[in-house]
């Protein structure tokens, strides 16, 4: 199995990729192939080109939720790739979601998705490959990370908008020999959240590493809750991408095994 970095917020001195505020990592597991999130726009094109990446290759399609920093690449992809793929994305992620009066939803809407691919809505834990499985709903079950409401959503009848506590954030688990290795894309669900409900659906005791957007900006009780509770659920290695923190990620290296992300990383297990 192998991850890649196409997009983050954070490129490397001297790796000549191009960065933007999304997420999109390629994960390639024998003959599937995922991209978990597309980014904001059709910058993953251009960098899997940079690295010799073809994306005709691609199989599949996960949505980490329904922000366009994780869906905005979704039309350039399709102008792009004219193979069959998978969609899978919680019902959601695909509804108008809005944030200080500006439209933060995904580009397309499900019936626009299924014109142009195999649409799999998905609220549980459900395998996209043979060693990697979506988790679905995540349980939100430490008091630390109940507040999740970013912007609104709109009501499934298209009638009012709610808040929005983005119930249709997901992540994915990677089957390790070592392990669950534990991929989000902004962990709105709560980083231990989605961690302890990885090992549960795993079944496996070890954590062998936490990669992603952990949605943490600032120092304090909840980010020092968090290192401490993610210690005790045994996460080996953390690396904090995207929506983290300076502050936040340094405050893990100070007492976690810390990896800087940027464009580029590449992962082989």
């Amino acid at each position: 199995m192998k991850l890649t970095v196409l997009v983050d917020n954070h490129t490397y001195i001297d790796r000549y990729f191009l960065g933007e505020p999304g997420v999109c990592y390629l994960i390639e597991d024998g003959d599937r192939v995922i991209l978990f999130d597309v980014g904001y726009s059709d910058v993953f094109i251009e960098n899997a080109a940079r690295m010799g990446i073809d994306l005709s290759r691609v199989t599949d399609i996960v949505l980490s939720h329904g922000h366009n920093d994780h869906t905005g690449g979704l039309p350039a992809f399709f102008a792009r790739c004219t193979q069959s793929v998978r969609v899978f994305t919680h019902p959601n992620a695909l509804l108008p979601k809005r944030h200080d009066g500006l439209s933060i939803s995904c580009p397309l809407s499900l019936a626009q998705l299924q014109d142009r691919a195999s649409v799999r809505l998905v609220i549980k834990p459900c395998a996209v490959s043979e060693q990697v499985t979506l988790l679905g709903e995540i349980p939100r079950v430490y008091p630390f990370e109940q507040n999740r409401v970013i912007g609104e959503a709109s009501s499934a009848c298209g009638c009012c908008w709610q808040e929005d506590a983005l119930m249709d954030d997901t992540s994915l688990a990677l089957t390790l020999p070592d392990g669950v290795f534990v991929v989000t894309g902004c962990a709105h669900a709560g980083i231990c959240n989605t961690v302890a409900y990885a090992k549960q659906i795993s079944a496996s005791e070890r954590v062998a590493g936490v990669l992603g957007g952990f949605h943490l900006f600032e120092a304090g009780d909840a980010l020092e809750e968090t290192i401490l509770t993610l210690r005790q659920l045994g996460a080996e290695r953390v690396y904090p991408a995207h929506c983290t923190s300076l502050a936040v990620k340094s405050a893990f290296y100070g007492v976690m095994e810390t990896v800087e992300v940027g464009v580029g990383l590449t992962l082989a297990w």
